[in-house]
């Protein structure tokens, strides 16, 4: 369960370039990922991220691949 890794508000800034939530939900949304609205600002999780990309979890794999992660 470690790819399900939750990126937060902070995280998502980063990696979007967007600096308010609503621009960084935004952006996500619009390329499929499913965000979260939580207190502090949009979530997500890689799992997500990486299924809105085209990418399959491979079942009983405990361990996060650098490769697998956009």
């Amino acid at each position: 369960m470690n790819t399900s890794t939750v990126l937060s508000c902070e995280d998502l800034k980063q990696i979007t370039g967007y600096q308010r939530p609503g621009d960084v939900a935004r952006c996500l949304r619009e390329q499929g990922v499913r965000v979260f609205n939580g207190r502090s600002g949009p979530w997500t999780t890689i799992d997500l991220i990486n299924q809105a990309g085209g990418f399959v979890q491979q079942a009983n794999d405990d361990d996060i691949d650098p490769r697998q992660i956009i």
